[in-house]
């Protein structure tokens, strides 16, 4: 069963986003707080959505964590998917292939053009489950990024 995130859920998703992270090998750098959480999905003015994958007896065992995105070529919003979980005891059962067929069902609802993310190169399971689904890799994009000192120093105020 695929269901739309509360608040109440802000502690398990937090949970599971530490788990993706030490499975990614980065643990250290998932430094996202329960209240930061709880604020981006669920404060003023929400920054990012989530769904939660259950078990048929309620059990959390799954998540996906989603924002809008905007491309200049098809005029129109994507989803732009930012974690995908499911715990490992539990993979193989439907969960993320739910989550995704979700996430297509908005897309299509909403008239959204575009369903993208990124998946780490060495990730060959994750990447094998993404093209069964009919998903491309974009081999041709290199994504940057600019974080802490970088991010700091392009960013400062100039005189």
């Amino acid at each position: 069963m695929i269901r739309t995130a509360t608040p109440a859920d802000v502690p398990v998703i937090h949970a599971m986003v530490r788990e993706l992270a030490e499975y990614e090998k980065a643990l250290d750098e998932a430094r996202a707080t329960e209240e930061q959480l709880r604020e981006a999905l669920f404060g003023e003015r929400p920054a990012a959505f989530a769904h939660i994958a259950e078990t048929e007896d309620g059990e959390p065992v799954g998540f996906a964590l989603w924002f809008l995105n905007f491309s200049t070529w098809r005029g129109v919003h994507g989803i732009y998917l930012e974690d995908l979980y499911v715990r490992p005891d539990r993979r193989g059962g439907g969960h993320g292939k739910a989550l995704l067929t979700e996430l297509a069902r908005i897309c299509v609802e909403r008239g959204y053009e575009r369903l993208e993310w990124s998946v780490l190169d060495w990730n060959e399971p994750s990447i094998a489950f993404y093209r069964s689904l009919g998903a491309l890799p974009q081999d041709e994009w290199t994504v940057f990024r600019l974080t802490d000192g970088a991010l700091g120093a392009l960013g400062a105020p100039t005189r």
